[in-house]
């Protein structure tokens, strides 16, 4: 092998520069020792937001965690099938992780007790998105500049940004006329629970940019989403009822049947709107998709201003 390297350079090379070269090339993603630090090339994404964050910017992770369920409640963006799945973003499989030698792994800060473990085997990024009872909007757009600087795509970043403060503008504007009926935003938990999402959601924050006031007041529990009971959407009978994800199956009939729900004003007034799944826990992505879905929902839904 040594001779090769020779023959193939024109030049005389010692023998542990030869075998360098040689570990070099046989470690995928392993620079040289010496060689400048350059962009992380191959990236392993644990955190939902940060996954978002990172395709946004063109680029398709190596590695990513319960990727069945992120297509199936996030939708967007689409991941290529090349991705590998780290399993439960809750205990991801670190030695499938550390065989895929990513340069860089990206997380938040619910992974602080794995961050040690995740840098014992590349450098780490933690940005966060969601911290209690604090709008998570302006985070998600923040990780999306800190990573484009971080990948050296200062230009897509800004065109990122950009994009999403020309959708969000676009839709505050076509939505002004209904302004005045408060909204709110629920995922279905079972037919007696729903989880209500606050400002501190990012489609309360995102609400509240479009000028339209959210009829859950209190500060949402669990960071994100309240399991309250179906009966506090009392509290607001001239809102709106925007139900966000597809309803489990084992409470769409509880729904049909409970007299609570269909006593309910704004089920009785028809105003209840349905959006497709969106990631309840996602970044820009989810920003944008939130943003479209419930602009075009409101624009179809009959409701006179």
């Amino acid at each position: 092998m040594v001779s090769e390297f020779q023959d193939a350079y024109g030049r005389g090379i010692s023998r542990r520069q030869a075998l360098a070269l040689v570990a070099a090339f046989a470690i995928p993603g392993k620079a040289l020792a010496e060689a400048p630090q350059s962009p992380p090339k191959r990236i392993a994404a644990i955190d939902w937001a940060m996954l978002e964050t990172l395709v946004a910017l063109g680029i398709m992770p190596v590695a990513a965690t319960e990727l069945v369920q992120f297509r199936k409640d996030a939708v967007e963006p689409m991941l290529a099938e090349s991705v590998a799945d780290l399993g439960l973003r809750g205990s991801p499989n670190l030695e499938l992780l550390r065989l895929l030698r990513p340069d860089l792994i990206l997380i938040s800060p619910f992974y602080v007790r794995f961050e040690a473990s995740f840098r014992a085997i590349a450098p780490v990024l933690s940005l966060p998105f969601y911290t209690r009872g604090e709008p998570p909007y302006q985070k998600a757009v923040d990780a999306v500049s800190t990573l484009a600087k971080e990948l050296g795509l200062e230009a897509r970043g800004g065109e990122v940004v950009a994009e999403q403060a020309a959708l969000v503008e676009e839709a505050r504007l076509g939505l002004q006329a209904f302004a005045a009926r408060p909204t709110y935003l629920v995922n279905i938990g079972d037919s007696r629970h729903v989880r209500v999402f606050g400002a501190d959601s990012m489609f309360g924050d995102i609400l509240s940019r479009l000028g339209l006031p959210n009829a859950w007041t209190d500060r949402s529990r669990y960071t994100f989403a309240a399991p309250v009971p179906i009966e506090t959407l009392a509290a607001e009978p001239q809102a709106r009822i925007v139900i966000i994800s597809n309803i489990p199956v084992e409470a769409r009939n509880g729904l049909k049947n409970s007299m609570i729900w269909q006593s309910l004003q704004p089920v009785r007034s028809g105003r209840v709107l349905m959006l497709s799944n969106i990631n309840p826990y996602g970044g820009i992505s989810a920003a944008a998709r939130f943003t479209r879905l419930f602009k075009a929902a409101m624009l179809s839904s009959g409701e006179k201003p």
